[in-house]
């Protein structure tokens, strides 16, 4: 007698079976051991087996799509730095908070707070040939070969307040002086300004000496700064980032914490410059990508500036 249908459907293998090649019982263990003992991936029957979720009905192996498992992606996870204190990082995260929120208030004061950071090695690179535009079931082709022609590095501020880009700079390089010197050409930008505030990341160029004599000079400061490596002011990298943070000072320096230079808003605008110029973009000389880029913040202070919207106020982040 031939089995009801049901029957049928019931010993009938799954679409995904059926496709696949290889059939689950003959699935491979891993072999490869990672240093922690784990293994080095697992196979599809492993992860199955080793999940407590319930089978659901309509879904694939018993998973939804909000459950599946997905051993073939992987996502980078930066752990907090160890030798930063968790008081003095709460700290941070507090002021540079505090600073986005209070930047309109000291504005109508007549104080200017920007985000400030480089954008180093970027490279100008022309296409060996012109790429192809996308046409209806093609997608946009793009040469592979290139010719390399040098790097530069863009020195950055992003206005809290307007969104707009002030006073960039463009160089070869990004050293103590380079960024001393940007930062003297911000602050000459605009005179009248009563007070500087530069929200920065933890770089050392971001709190050297030669920049701890220019605010000092700026502030009015007469008194003896010391020597670096033997005593007074200049004498650590702490007690150089404790006077550039000193509030009564002509320009503050607000740092972010270690590992966490999201939180400097500039950062936001550099991706708005890859995916708007650099991505696609072909090079003839650094010249060329120094002039482009010039014409981007132009354009972007023209058509596309305004103050990003920050909603983290320094609570932890919870899952």
């Amino acid at each position: 007698m031939r089995p009801s249908p049901a029957a049928r459907r019931g010993s009938r293998r799954s679409r995904s079976a059926r496709s696949s090649r290889w059939p689950v019982r003959f699935r491979l263990t891993p072999t490869v051991q990672l240093a922690s003992g784990a293994p080095g991936n697992w196979p599809t029957r492993s992860c199955v087996e080793g999940s407590s979720t319930a089978s659901l009905p309509g879904t694939l192996g018993g998973y939804s799509k909000g459950t599946d498992l997905k051993p073939h992606l992987i996502r980078y996870w930066l752990t907090p730095a160890v030798n930063e204190d968790q008081e003095e990082r709460e700290g941070k995260i507090a002021d540079v908070c505090e600073v986005y929120r209070e930047a309109p208030a000291r504005a109508k004061q007549g104080e200017r707070t920007v985000s400030s950071d480089e954008m180093t090695g970027v490279q100008a690179l022309e296409r060996a040939a012109p790429g192809l535009p996308m046409a209806r079931g093609k997608v946009e082709r793009r040469e592979f070969e290139y010719v390399r022609h040098g790097t530069r590095t863009f020195i950055v501020n992003f206005d809290v307040v307007s969104g707009r880009v002030i006073a960039p700079s463009c160089g070869p390089t990004r050293t103590e002086a380079d960024f001393q010197a940007h930062v003297q050409r911000t602050v000459e930008s605009e005179p009248a300004a009563g007070r500087w505030h530069f929200v920065t990341d933890n770089l050392d160029t971001h709190c050297s000496e030669s920049l701890v004599r220019y605010v000092a000079e700026v502030s009015g400061i007469t008194e003896d700064l010391g020597k670096k490596q033997h005593h007074g002011i200049l004498q650590s990298r702490a007690s150089r980032a404790a006077f550039l943070r000193e509030p009564s000072h002509k320009i503050v320096f607000h740092y972010t914490p270690k590992h966490a230079s999201w939180m400097n808003q500039v950062e936001i605008w550099f991706s708005i410059l890859m995916r708007k110029l650099l991505r696609r973009g072909s090079f003839t000389s650094v010249g060329d990508l120094e002039t482009k880029v010039l014409a981007f913040i132009d354009y972007f202070n023209r058509t596309m500036a305004k103050p990003f919207k920050w909603t983290y106020q320094g609570k932890p982040l919870r899952v």
